[in-house]
């Protein structure tokens, strides 16, 4: 082999393993059930505009007086942005209702379909309506 062609063959694996950090670390959407949607309200607790995605942290009331901590995956900053979002659409104490579909294990959290931020306003998180995808 030439010594250009090891060259060419040595980039072309360097990028393959540099790339493939990012690929493995994105998931599947398999954990949340599609299916059914299920609307919490509460107050947000933290908000990451952050790639991959952006993920909304919600104090949503129980029936006990405490609370249940909700974690709601939303798509990525570009997306949102492309469906009205900005990255202080949702703020910290901000009080939100939110459709999602929740995860498969019961853990409290889920897709997010839609948001309605505290102004009235209602966002899409650009998923099919009704969380289904054509299978």
């Amino acid at each position: 082999m030439s010594h250009q062609a090891c060259r060419l063959v040595l980039g072309a694996c360097a990028v393959a393993l540099a790339a493939a950090p990012a690929a493995w670390a994105h998931h599947s959407f398999a954990m949340f059930d599609h299916v059914h949607r299920i609307t919490v309200s509460g107050t947000v607790t933290k908000f990451d505009w952050t790639n991959p995605h952006v993920y909304i942290d919600l104090a949503v009331p129980d029936a006990k007086g405490g609370e249940t901590r909700y974690t709601i995956e939303c798509a990525s900053p570009n997306v949102l942005t492309r469906v009205g979002w900005k990255f202080n659409t949702v703020k910290l104490g901000d009080k939100v209702s939110a459709l999602i579909n929740p995860l498969r294990n019961g853990e409290p959290g889920g897709m997010l379909e839609t948001v309605t931020t505290p102004d009235g306003k209602t966002l899409s998180d650009s998923n099919p309506p009704g969380g289904v995808f054509e299978r």
